[in-house]
């Protein structure tokens, strides 16, 4: 809608200026070049007849070149005004006319989810609801962006979902939950209003400023989410030349057994290592489950890959044995200086990276557009003076966590020229720009639409458990469901759907050794599994008829 108005409101201001102009043209060449001095509103009359292609009365004809000349550039630019206004006006309005309205109701849906407002993370929640075949419907204030959802098959409703009569629309009444990802403000205010509407409905809010987490509970959400966060701690242990308090914290399975992801250093024992000659069970005795190559999730890894520095391995073992593998997967080359890292973007997700590494030994260099507390350096990060200024040539890590993908690929792009052996993680906003980055230069990325998806679906859906939302792959519990009463051979798991079954819990017990051949799956189990979210999915849909 706001589009249209600019484009409306552009279009009359042109014609404005269009006409005023040709109106002093005209009038001055009439008595400059034909000698007949006449009125002001004589020429915009005469103007008018042109644009409107309707006559000229008795100026007509011209004796001179330039009034001639001078005609036709009017009638061209007539010609050119009335195309746009058809652009304009008239194809909007044929659109509206020929195509169906948007729905402001919803279907006859019970137990659904109300989202409110499309975002890059609610478009990942959606992804989540679908493979679950779960209902939901979609509130969208926006028309534009309503028309293009519902051409997408989307359930929307189109309004204002600070509107109580707008969430009466979309069946609150009869509704799962409602979540709500808009700035902050509007999202306080969907609360209050979703809490008028249905006192009892759950209501799940995402926050960008962890800050104003507290008013969203106090304006009634039950959950309040903050994946930027999150994401921003997760990024900062990636830094692999940050000397910190702890190590990177695998994912605990029962008392001695943990899941954890290890990023293969430059100068590191393993690096530039074949997978088959690298020998990591027998050397280490930990499994490796995958392994990230970029963006590309390889599961099981590909006996001749070579393991370089933009490689990740996902592994599962001991802690003691994987504490080893980690030291064979570190730099050799041992720093004991501070370290320098570049903070690209200051927002709630550096904030976090921020705080994180302050409690290292590496000195920091904050670099954001805005004058704030902590910034070091103000400006573009996609201006290499910008960067230079920042340290970057010498720097040993980059962490971007900007707001636009497009900005952070450029950024990426010009930081890995000026320092080839950087370490660069990024933080991406759509998961549809993970690989770009990657291949702009990018050594660990993690998507906040994927991270913000898994938080509102494992907070929505109290049946599963997802043991960690910050990896670059799910792990997530599940009830036996299907695999009761069949082997892991006979199941194929791997082969059916990419995951791996990582553990067993049985009673009291975590098994997490077992023959794939012998060990029989019952009643009452729970099963970890381990992959990509779209492999989790499939075997969401093949062994738990389609409920987690």
């Amino acid at each position: 809608m706001r589009r249209r108005t600019q484009r409306t409101a552009f279009y009359l201001g042109l014609v404005a200026v269009t006409t005023v102009v040709f109106t002093a043209l005209y009038n001055v060449g009439m008595a400059t070049w034909e000698d007949q001095t006449q009125p002001v509103y004589r020429s915009l009359e005469v103007v008018m007849q042109t644009f409107t292609t309707t006559g000229y009365g008795e100026d007509a004809p011209w004796q001179s070149l330039q009034m001639n000349v001078l005609v036709i550039v009017m009638q061209l630019a007539g010609i050119g005004l009335i195309l746009t206004a058809v652009d304009v006006f008239a194809v909007p309005w044929l659109r509206r006319a020929l195509t169906p309205r948007l729905p402001r109701a919803a279907p006859d849906v019970t137990d659904h989810v109300i989202i409110c407002t499309s975002t890059a993370r609610t478009e990942a929640f959606i992804a989540e609801l679908d493979s679950r075949s779960q209902e939901y419907v979609l509130v969208e204030p926006d028309e534009e962006t309503a028309h293009d959802l519902r051409d997408q098959d989307r359930n929307v409703v189109y309004g204002d979902p600070e509107s109580t009569t707008v969430l009466d629309s979309a069946g609150i009444g009869r509704a799962k939950a409602v979540v709500a990802d808009a700035a902050d403000d509007t999202t306080a205010s969907i609360v209050l209003s979703a809490r008028e509407a249905n006192p009892d409905v759950r209501v799940v809010t995402l926050v960008e400023d962890g800050s104003l987490a507290q008013y969203h509970s106090v304006a009634g959400a039950d959950d309040v989410l903050s994946p930027r966060q999150l994401l921003g701690e997760s990024l900062a242990r990636q830094i692999p030349t940050a000397v910190t308090t702890a190590v990177e914290e695998g994912i605990e399975i029962g008392d001695d057994f943990e899941l954890a992801e290890l990023s293969v250093q430059r100068g590191s024992d393993l690096c530039d290592e074949e997978f088959a000659d690298a020998r990591i069970h027998e050397r280490y005795g930990v499994n490796v489950i995958g392994a990230w190559f970029g963006g590309t999730f390889e599961s099981p890894v590909d006996r001749t890959a070579e393991l370089d520095a933009e490689t990740t391995l996902l592994v599962a073992g001991k802690p003691e044995r994987i504490e080893e593998l980690r030291e064979a997967t570190a730099s050799t080359v041992r720093q004991f200086s501070p370290q320098q890292v570049v903070i690209a973007g200051y927002g709630e997700s550096g904030t976090a990276a921020y705080d994180a590494l302050s409690e290292t030994n590496s000195q920091l260099t904050v670099l954001d557009r805005e004058s704030k507390s902590n910034v070091d350096v103000i400006g573009d990060a996609r201006e290499p003076d910008v960067l230079r200024e920042a340290g970057i040539e010498h720097a040993s890590a980059l962490l971007v966590a900007l707001g636009d993908d497009t900005e952070s690929i450029f950024a990426t792009l010009i930081a890995r020229d000026l320092n080839p052996d950087i370490e660069i993680v990024v933080r991406a906003n759509e998961q549809a720009d993970v690989e770009k980055l990657y291949r702009a230069g990018a050594d660990y990325v993690q998507s906040l639409a994927t991270i913000s998806g898994r938080m509102m679906a494992s907070t929505i859906f109290e049946d599963e458990e997802v043991l960690a939302y910050d990896k670059q792959i799910e792990v997530v519990r599940f009830a036996a469901g299907a695999l009761a009463g069949r082997t892991l051979q006979e199941a194929d798991v791997r082969g059916q759907t990419g995951c791996t079954v990582v553990a067993v819990e049985r009673e009291d017990d975590v098994i997490t050794e077992f023959d794939p051949a012998a060990f029989t799956f019952v009643e009452g189990d729970g099963v970890i599994v381990a992959g990509t979210d779209e492999h989790v999915s499939r075997f969401e849909a093949e062994f738990t008829s389609g409920a987690r």
